[in-house]
């Protein structure tokens, strides 16, 4: 009996050393040769300032303010309205407030929930909204209700998704050429830039990562003040 506990204790402790030590330092110093970028989740900095990654959608956005000059707030959340002179992210259904990487989740409704009708109405109002200039022309001339890709109308599973769809940048690139007063060749020549490939060349879509597209953006406007 006493060997037994003997025997069972050191293996205890051999492979919490082993397997709880050991192990994860090697496999940590391995990601951080091979793949630093993956290992330390795809981080983006600038001016050495950690600003976000490639991997969790942010929010372009600006707070919409009370008559007091106060940002306004809907249950301990600032409510935010879409800076017009940047790509905006699909929409986001998290907890506190859009792209909240706190509180990563979806809005679990079915497709034929009156909820999922109203939320989508109210994005493709929205977008259009985003998408039309002062003079109530849209930005992009063929821009219709039926032309509104999915990804600016639903939510994503995480609701932190970091891409868009070509088609959705492609549309927004009207807009966003406009304000910043840009050649649209211009900003596409950016979208495709920052568009990755299709997993393995064959699975999912492609897909404009939304923050390295609005950094590069900010880049070429500072330049061209």
């Amino acid at each position: 009996m006493r060997k037994d506990i003997i025997t069972s204790t050191i293996a205890i402790i051999f492979f919490t050393i082993l397997l709880g030590v050991v192990y994860p330092l090697v496999i940590t110093g391995i990601s951080q040769v091979a793949f630093p970028g993956n290992a330390n989740g795809q981080q983006i900095h600038l001016n050495g300032k950690l600003i976000g990654s490639k991997l969790i959608g942010q929010n372009f956005g600006t707070p919409v303010l009370e008559k007091n000059g106060k940002p306004k707030e809907v249950k301990g959340a600032i409510v935010t309205e879409a800076d017009p002179r940047y790509f905006q992210s699909r929409p986001s259904a998290t907890e506190g407030g859009a792209n909240n990487a706190a509180a990563s989740t979806f809005s679990n409704r079915g497709p034929n929930s009156a909820k999922t009708e109203e939320a989508n109405a109210e994005n493709i109002k929205a977008y259009l909204e985003l998408n039309t200039a002062p003079n109530k022309r849209p930005y992009d001339p063929a821009l219709t209700v039926a032309k509104i890709p999915v990804d600016a109308v639903n939510t994503s599973a995480s609701g932190l998704d970091p891409e868009i769809s070509k088609a959705n940048a492609w549309i927004q690139a009207y807009r966003v050429a406009a304000l910043r007063r840009l050649a649209l060749v211009t900003v596409d020549g950016l979208i495709s830039k920052y568009t990755s490939a299709r997993g393995l060349g064959f699975s999912g879509e492609e897909g404009v990562n939304v923050l390295e597209l609005n950094l590069a953006l900010d880049r070429i406007s500072r330049a061209g003040a």
